[in-house]
């Protein structure tokens, strides 16, 4: 007889339920019936998010969010093992275990053990369940396999929380967010495709590219899901994201793969990363907000918010690396006409990448003359910041011939190579490279008086494995505490000093996020990602100061409402009042571009939306249309709308219902008249862009 799901007060302790409320979580654990494979072992409410584990402890999910459509249509095997090129997925229920969840964190776990056997194999699996309290719609997973055959096994592979999706025929089917950087540098969300397929690694997928987010967000009108891993540094594993072309279903995972086939002994046990599975309404932005709220809850400090990364940007890169003193020395009066407070000695200086001394062949008088341009800088009013590529060093330089021990060595024990820079990875876990990096930044901070660093590259995202260590993973893990010693070293320096992280179109690792001030959009390669970018590091550290890069990189060279209206700061790298007659192309501050410069800049200082509220769930920048973003600066709520051509009504969401308004485009001084929060619609149209401030009246 089928076991009915229904509450049971009293039972044998092999048929019970148990029901338990934990922040408007409850759990059901039902008995098994051994003839039907698709009994409930455990159901789980947790918010809105329902988990359920049958006898072969396969799962499904599925939600009570409201104009929710099917997310599954039957249990999964969502956590595989691949040992001896055979993929075991099915593991027979023996029991279940509840638990109390212990640490700073408050909530229940489940552990349920199942075991699989055939003729020369047998393998035990604990599955751990975990709920937090302060985190519903979000359950982890990890899993522990035991081999327990008499023999030593292949271990090829673990799975987690591997779902295929149902498709409700939307247009496009899928939305996703993907945290893997490529050469591509590729946007961050994109609509996906039939026969789409990215493995999306989280070590290097290039010489140079490598790390990002951990996490997967793909979403339909109706609901959003997100997979990722928990671990507080950086691991090597996938989380592979595709869209058959026949199934029209979108399959998301995370895995564990080995490069070779590793030895799995008898009698002992390996262990999963703890992954998880979020769901939430509307883009990406939530589950992102969530994860790095756990993230931080489980022990990522992210550094405070310092005032000065929100000043505007001018840097020194239009004049390329050919540039003059005298071109730098004759452009700050119009910096500071223009109201920037930020001046940016870029590439070029140096004598070599890893040697950081200023160039004789550029500065006859040597560092000296580096520190008389800081005080230029200075006397203009302004604040000054140097580039630098930490953790590269030219194969001929000086640090290297005298230090070749600082470097990354591969498994055939040749140096990696950072083809961009045509240099080498240092390895940042070696002492002789923190000796040499905290030498470089007194240099930067101390003698020279910069007031911040622009670290630069895309190299600097991750590093693969270095074999000359006894553990060739210490160096990609330790990456971000290498970025912590900077950040340190800076501020005791200079208290206030900015540290701003640029990865060169690489999708940056989060854990490298907590050690800097100032985030950027990082070469962009249009304003969309501009602002898909800004819309990401404000979900995942919504109080540092996101700059948008040069607007020279933006849509027509001068989308400054890109920038502005997600609550960028401001940036540019204009010459005045000509240009290097080396550099590769022009970005000359004609009177024209003046013009439109100056009140850009100033409409900046005057509103500052970058150190205020960003509201990222209010809208789906996917589904949408036109692409709205907002930001809330006390009672008043500044609207952007993005289209190449827009007709029709908008909507101002997140007004308060019985409020009134004042409707105003702020940037060409026009006035909406007086709305109600209840019937919050505009009937306009705009091209490219629609900056709108709406104020109680």
């Amino acid at each position: 007889m089928k076991m009915q799901k229904k509450l049971l007060i009293n039972g044998s302790i092999t048929r019970v339920i148990l029901l338990s409320f934990i922040f408007l979580s409850a759990v059901l654990i039902v008995g098994c019936n051994k003839n039907q494979q698709d009994d409930t072992v455990v159901k789980i409410d947790h918010g809105n998010l329902i988990f359920e584990v049958n006898n072969n402890l396969e799962t499904r999910f599925s939600t009570i969010l409201p104009d929710t459509k099917p997310i599954m249509n039957s249990f999964q095997t969502s956590e595989k093992l691949e040992v001896n090129n055979k993929i075991i997925g099915n593991f027979k229920f023996n029991k279940i275990v509840e638990e109390p969840l212990k640490g700073e964190l408050s909530g229940k776990q489940w552990i349920i053990n199942g075991t699989y056997a055939d003729s020369d194999l047998s393998i035990n699996k604990e599955l751990i369940l975990t709920i937090y309290d302060a985190f519903p719609d979000l359950i982890s997973t990890k899993v522990i396999y035991t081999n327990t055959s008499n023999d030593d096994i292949f271990l090829e592979e673990w799975v987690n929380n591997e779902y295929s999706i149902l498709s409700q025929g939307d247009s496009p089917l899928f939305w996703a967010f993907q945290g893997s950087s490529s050469t591509k540098r590729s946007d961050w969300i994109s609509p996906l495709t039939l026969g789409y397929y990215k493995k999306n690694y989280m070590g290097m997928n290039d010489t140079d590219y490598g790390g990002g987010v951990p996490v997967t967000s793909i979403w339909r009108p109706d609901i959003n899901i997100a997979v990722g891993h928990l671990a507080l540094i950086p691991k090597l594993v996938n989380l592979p994201t595709e869209l058959p072309v026949k199934s029209k279903d979108v399959k998301i995972a995370v895995s564990k793969d080995f490069e070779e086939r590793t030895i799995f002994k008898s009698k002992e046990s390996i262990e999963t990363l703890e992954t998880f599975i979020s769901i939430t309404k509307g883009d990406y932005f939530s589950n992102l907000e969530r994860y790095s709220n756990l993230m931080q809850a489980k022990g990522i400090k992210i550094v405070e918010t310092e005032d000065a990364s929100f000043e505007p940007i001018w840097c020194a890169w239009g004049y390329e690396r050919k540039f003059t003193l005298d071109e730098i020395v004759g452009t700050l009066p119009k910096v500071k006409e223009l109201g920037i407070k930020w001046a940016v000695l870029d590439d070029g200086f140096q004598i070599a990448e890893g040697d950081w001394d200023a160039n004789p062949d550029k500065f006859p008088k040597g560092n000296k003359e580096i520190k008389d341009l800081v005080d230029k800088i200075h006397d203009q009013g302004l604040k000054a910041k140097i580039w630098w590529a930490p953790l590269a060093a030219d194969p001929q330089s000086k640090l290297l011939t005298e230090n070749p021990d600082m470097l990354v060595i591969q498994k055939n024990g040749a140096p990696q190579f950072i083809t961009w820079w045509d240099a080498y990875y240092l390895s940042p876990s070696k002492e002789k490279t923190i000796a040499h990096t905290k030498e470089t930044i007194k240099m930067f901070m101390e003698e020279w008086g910069f007031d911040g660093l622009k670290m630069d590259g895309q190299h600097m995202n991750g590093v693969g494995l270095d074999y000359s260590l006894d553990n060739p993973e210490t160096a990609p893990e330790s990456l971000p505490g290498f970025f912590e010693m900077i950040y340190n070293e800076a501020r005791s320096i200079k208290p206030n000093a900015v540290v701003e992280n640029c990865p060169c179109g690489a999708c940056m690792s989060y854990f490298n996020m907590a050690h800097m001030n100032q985030a950027v959009s990082s070469d962009p390669l249009s304003s969309w990602q501009v602002r898909h970018k800004g819309k990401t590091y404000k979900a995942l550290i919504p109080k540092t100061a996101y700059y948008g890069d040069h607007v020279e990189l933006s849509d027509n060279a001068n989308d400054f409402a890109s920038s502005f209206g997600i609550g960028a700061v401001l940036g540019t790298k204009f010459t005045w009042p000509k240009d290097n007659p080396h550099a590769s192309e022009s970005f000359l501050l004609t009177p024209e571009k003046e013009i439109i410069w100056k009140k850009w800049f100033s409409l900046y200082n005057e509103k500052m939306l970058s150190k205020e509220k960003y509201l990222g769930s209010l809208y789906d920048i996917g589904y949408d249309k036109p692409e709205t973003h907002v930001i809330k600066k006390e009672n008043t709520m500044y609207y952007s709308f993005y289209a190449k051509n827009w007709e029709g009504e908008i909507e101002l969401r997140g007004l308060d219902k019985n409020t009134s308004y004042v409707v105003k485009d702020y940037f060409n001084n026009k006035d909406f008249g007086v709305i109600t929060g209840n019937k919050p619609f505009v009937k306009t149209s705009f091209k490219n862009f629609l900056l709108l401030e709406v104020t109680p009246k």
